[in-house]
């Protein structure tokens, strides 16, 4: 504490069997060493109390951190795609193109299913290779192809309860 080495102590200790005399010497040692104990006890307890503060410090900026994200998990918790999904396919029907034009006449990004184009009567017939044996193409184009099913309507949206 005071970084005394064995010489300095030897020297206060004969300083003080000199001064208070061998008789009172170990009296004036308890009381010194009670008065050291009361020093030490109160510099523990403030030590304590030092920790307590900012044992505390350091709890509430954890509390505010766990509360911070506490509410950002709330954000979470009401996170619905399929009701975000409806509510812009809602949206986008309910918006009218600026010069009054319905969403049918509108240009869609979908692609839309067509017939394949007929094969004309007038043009040549070209012999079809296949496994190395020649085909003439009036067979082939005398077998009826299936004809195309026309494309399904879209289904209208389908809305996400608020439960499960």
């Amino acid at each position: 504490m005071f970084d005394l080495s064995w010489t300095e102590l030897l020297v206060i200790g004969v300083v003080a069997l000199i001064a208070i005399g061998p008789k009172e010497l170990p009296g004036v040692l308890r009381m010194v060493g009670q008065w050291m104990g009361k020093v030490r006890r109160m510099a523990s307890e403030f030590q304590g109390q030092f920790q307590d503060a900012m044992r505390e410090a350091e709890m509430a900026d954890i509390k505010k951190e766990v509360d911070d994200l506490a509410g950002t998990a709330q954000t979470y918790t009401n996170f619905d795609p399929l009701a975000d999904i409806n509510k812009s396919f809602e949206t986008a029907l309910d918006d009218k193109p600026a010069d009054g034009s319905t969403a049918s006449e509108t240009v869609s990004d979908t692609p839309v299913a067509t017939a394949p184009p007929a094969p004309d009567a007038a043009a040549p017939a070209e012999p079809v290779v296949a496994q190395d044996n020649v085909v003439d193409n009036a067979h082939t184009a005398s077998v009826a192809e299936p004809a195309a099913e026309p494309a399904a309507a879209p289904e209208a949206p389908v809305k996400a309860g608020s439960g499960a």
